[in-house]
């Protein structure tokens, strides 16, 4: 599937340089920018931003449950992610009343 249609970049190009990412170090962290890098492309519209990072965390969830025996006790990576979404609040909480913000 055609993930960028500026670079033509698919997500079996993305899934492949993701897996050789996590085969170097199973615990990198790794963002849009490195695939982009890896590819020797820039990212123009970022409108495929979104998709990479799906690919990225779909293919390091499925590399991980392979790798580990107890697949059962992790829970899946959106499943984390929106928990810590709930955790932080919406409206930035500065601990002062909202007469004393200088903006």
């Amino acid at each position: 599937m055609l993930v960028c249609q500026c670079n033509v970049i698919t997500d079996k190009q993305i899934r492949q340089i993701v897996t050789g990412f996590l085969t170097e170090d199973p615990w990198r962290i790794i963002v849009p920018a490195m695939v982009y890098n890896e590819l020797q492309k820039r990212c123009k519209c970022a409108g495929c931003v979104p998709n990479v990072v799906d690919i990225i965390i779909t293919v390091t969830e499925e590399y991980h449950l392979q790798i580990t025996d107890k697949s059962a006790e992790a829970p899946p990576v959106h499943a984390r992610l929106s928990v810590m979404g709930r955790k932080r609040p919406g409206v930035r909480n500065e601990r002062r009343s909202a007469g004393h913000r200088a903006a």
